[in-house]
């Protein structure tokens, strides 16, 4: 998920890794012929920003950029398509398919509706809430749902309805620029939708009513980025140090991290380096419902609902750690992991970065 102010809190620089291949040409003689030297081939980073990873229905993997539109990559070649293709925006953080098999983007200047062919576009002058988009999710109704910079609205592919949440009550202070900013969005088990804001904790809503959850009920920061739910049918609770939003350098630090909620009660993790006093923005459940964490400098943690194992994701030349910012395990099983800084993946010999040439394999 992309968000204007994280890019400024992550000390991350981009390193743009170049390979240069090239055929050297024969020595020439009289009744040889000089073979030319085939053109270098630059491999580069996927994109600055990996924000989000989504695998459709035909098995292509998308990746969205901040700055780079959405790169496809169906196996064989990688494509992008930008904003020449009929993208509103080249700042892609949210995709979803629905069930007639097209897909959703959602994009920094409104949603757009791709059907394989020809892109759609929806904005404000289309009932759209807020054309910075931050989260999509089509629900089991088929109703789309779409997190902006300004709220929530849904949209049952004829009308976009806004959404109106209560506040809870908050002993923390807000971020006036981010207040309206909808982090996550998600659908349990039981099909209640829990939305977060930017500084308001989490907000169930079963269709009726809304339940809020802050820091006064045990979350670490009312800045929660991301909700995942394990096979128990308990929560997880990913989120930011709010404090970071501090024009003081002096007062930037607070709690954030990773959270529990079996039902009940609320758990923190302080004993786990990286998952307390730190920023969570991505909890991601695979096929064997193990959960995998991003953390910022502290790579990334898998739970087997028994026990963590952390695996560092770290730039391949500085060495220094990455932050991640998503994650997507593929049909194949394999792991993929958008980074600040780039794509990388899990494989048996480690966290290994993908560039424009690969290695895909």
């Amino acid at each position: 998920m992309q968000k204007s102010n994280l890019i400024s809190q992550i000390f991350v620089v981009l390193l743009v890794i170049t390979l240069v291949t090239s055929c050297k040409g024969q020595s020439a003689s009289e009744n040889e012929k000089t073979l030319p030297e085939h053109p270098k081939k630059e491999a580069s980073q996927i994109g600055e920003y990996i924000v989000e990873i989504f695998e459709d229905s035909q098995g292509n993997l998308w990746f969205g950029t901040l700055e780079k539109g959405v790169a496809k990559y169906d196996g064989a070649s990688l494509k992008y398509y930008t904003t020449e293709d009929g993208l509103p925006s080249n700042r892609v953080v949210s995709m979803e398919e629905d069930q007639d098999g097209n897909l959703w983007f959602g994009t920094g200047a409104g949603i757009s509706k791709y059907d394989g062919k020809t892109f759609i576009n929806f904005t404000k002058s289309d009932g759209l809430c807020e054309d910075s988009i931050s989260n999509l999710l089509i629900d089991k109704a088929g109703i789309l749902w779409i997190g902006t910079w300004n709220g929530v609205c849904t949209f049952d592919d004829t009308t976009f309805t806004k959404v109106t949440i209560p506040r809870p009550a908050i002993k923390t202070p807000l971020n006036k620029g981010t207040e309206n900013w909808v982090t996550a969005l998600f659908e349990d088990s039981k099909g209640r939708i829990w939305i977060s804001r930017d500084g308001y904790g989490i907000t169930r809503y079963d269709g009726r009513t809304y339940a809020h959850f802050t820091k006064t009920d045990g979350l670490a920061s009312n800045n929660v980025q991301t909700v995942q739910e394990d096979a128990q049918g308990h929560l997880w609770f990913g989120s930011r140090v709010g404090e970071k939003d501090n024009p003081d350098p002096e007062k930037r630090q607070g709690s954030g991290g990773l959270n529990n909620y079996d039902g009940t009660k609320v758990t923190s993790f302080p004993n786990l380096d990286g998952l307390h006093h730190n920023d969570v923005y991505q909890i991601y459940k695979d096929a064997k419902e193990n959960l995998w964490i991003s953390t910022i400098n502290k790579g990334i943690y898998t739970y087997d609902g028994e026990r963590f194992t952390n695996y560092p994701v770290l730039d391949p030349i500085t060495k220094n750690p990455k932050a991640v910012m998503t994650f997507l395990e593929d049909r194949n099983g394999t792991l993929w992991i958008g980074c600040a800084g780039g794509l990388f993946k899990l494989t048996s010999e480690g966290v290994v970065n993908i560039t424009t040439e690969g290695p895909w394999d």
